[in-house]
């Protein structure tokens, strides 16, 4: 009898667990975007495996945060940037939100760049494979449903996976690999600092933070439930980290070893081919098709829905389009400009895609106050503040952070 009520308690356990899947899994996974593809490939092709090392901190504090937000959606039932707004006040909150609504829609210009550059590699037009991703994505949204939508958030989520094929056709050195996360190195150089901060910035994005919040709210998740939700933020940041070792991986091991340098994530698809073969150059692609198709349609959702909550507005896709006009508006602008940026001939997409990772992480130490100073704050989480350990890797972040973009933007004048 005691063997069965442990095993029916597992299974409940394992129900409970299913049933609450979805906000920490999406929420890491989507952060493997095509902003984050070409930033991982850049630095496997430029640095090999040195910077692998970045990946083990990033994802530490990576856990953390996302735990936080977890826990003030799940205690006060609000979005990060309602807290935001009833306790910084609105001018301050529009500040913040003009500048990481610029970023995010240099991150949406990126995600269809991916979807772009994913399907040239397979021969196809952009002003084919954009306009109707596009379509989709925001037919997706608009017409969709909160439990459709994310089970085929998480179906998306696994596909990730397929960077684990893409890096072992490669042949990579795991000696090297060992002794490059057991040695940090890193380079204080301009190129070096900019990856470095770029690497954090699309591995603990400013954005993820207001949609991690918001899916657990949508979600009406409880503090019963935590533990599950817990679970569910460790699988997302385990498999947000595996996606990104891997692609570094894939890059290092092939295009570094032969001294190819890449400008973008299609680069590495294309330069695989002769290297790796055909297979493992239609599998990175295919990955970075997956992965910006993923990003088009949460990126400017959560954009949508942290500045309506900043500012007021109805926000959701449980609700109707009459129900939530600005939010769905502002959706569907977001999604409208990132498009038509992209079929603008010769369009610096370079450019906008590394910087827009680079701004991700300058910004990242604004939120993360935010956020700090909201959880320790007894009136808003009562006994649900923060713990001692939280606070420290927190705060050391926010200084790290300060201390790399400071010095990333003092190099140039260093020089002169």
């Amino acid at each position: 009898m005691a063997f069965v009520s442990r095993r029916k308690t597992i299974w409940k356990n394992i129900a409970l667990f299913l049933a609450i899947l979805g906000p920490g899994i999406i929420t890491g996974s989507v952060d493997n975007d095509a902003g984050g593809i070409t930033t991982y490939s850049v630095a496997g092709a430029i640095y090999g495996y040195k910077l692998l090392w970045t990946l083990i901190p990033s994802f530490i504090v990576l856990v953390i945060i996302q735990e936080m937000n977890a826990r003030m959606g799940i205690v006060t039932g609000k979005g990060l940037a309602d807290l935001i707004r009833e306790n910084a006040g609105v001018k301050v909150t529009f500040f913040i939100f003009i500048g990481l609504l610029l970023a995010d829609i240099g991150n949406t210009t990126t995600e269809f760049a991916g979807v772009a550059g994913s399907m040239k590699v397979f021969s196809i037009s952009k002003y084919i494979s954009v306009p109707i991703v596009a379509f989709m994505v925001w037919y997706l949204v608009v017409k969709g449903n909160y439990v459709i939508t994310e089970r085929i958030f998480l179906i998306f989520s696994v596909s990730l996976l397929m960077y684990v094929v893409s890096a072992l056709m490669g042949n990579p050195d795991w000696k090297a690999i060992g002794q490059s996360i057991v040695k940090p190195k890193m380079d204080f150089d301009e190129k070096s600092l900019a990856v470095v901060i770029g690497i954090i910035g699309t591995t603990i994005a400013p954005w993820m933070q207001f949609y991690m919040q918001s899916s657990v709210i949508e979600k009406g998740l409880k503090m019963g439930q935590y533990k599950y939700t817990l679970l569910d933020i460790i699988v997302g940041c385990i498999a947000t980290v595996v996606v990104a070792f891997f692609i570094i991986v894939a890059c290092a091991s092939t295009l570094h070893v032969k001294g190819i340098r890449i400008n973008e994530a299609k680069d590495a698809a294309m330069a695989l081919e002769p290297l790796a073969g055909a297979l493992s150059a239609h599998v990175f692609a295919f990955g970075l098709f997956i992965a910006s198709v993923f990003s088009a349609t949460i990126l400017p959702l959560a954009t949508a829905f942290y500045v309506c909550e900043a500012f007021g507005f109805e926000a959701g896709i449980d609700k109707k389009w009459n129900e939530a006009r600005e939010f769905y508006f502002l959706y569907t602008g977001i999604m409208v400009l990132g498009a038509i940026i992209i079929l603008i001939p010769n369009a610096p997409l370079i450019t906008i895609t590394i910087w827009s990772q680079i701004i991700n992480g300058m910004l990242l130490p604004v939120v993360l106050v935010c956020m700090i100073l909201l959880v320790n704050n007894k009136k808003i989480m009562g006994k649900y503040v923060n713990r001692p350990i939280q606070n420290f890797i927190g705060w050391g972040t926010v200084a790290i952070l300060i201390g790399l973009s400071v010095t990333l933007l003092l190099l140039p004048l260093i020089k002169i």
